[in-house]
């Protein structure tokens, strides 16, 4: 049996990415990431940002699924 060069048919081959490609999304869900863990963590404590008691209820359960104390 001869092999062919053509790949069968139902299979593709995916280019690598590069890390230029995947910096400044890296970047971005990182800043994400840290400002979401601030509003989990430390939202509504001693460096509040966002006045009153909405931000802390929205994020109460979070809180304590991550081990951060709020009581």
């Amino acid at each position: 049996m001869a092999q062919s060069a053509v790949p069968a048919t139902g299979t593709s081959t995916i280019a690598p990415i590069s890390a230029k490609a995947i910096a400044p999304w890296a970047v971005f869900f990182g800043i994400l990431m840290l400002v979401l863990l601030y509003f989990v963590g430390a939202e509504q404590g001693a460096t509040a940002v966002i006045s009153g008691e909405g931000v802390h209820e929205w994020v109460h359960d979070g809180r304590h699924l991550l081990g951060f104390p709020c009581h």
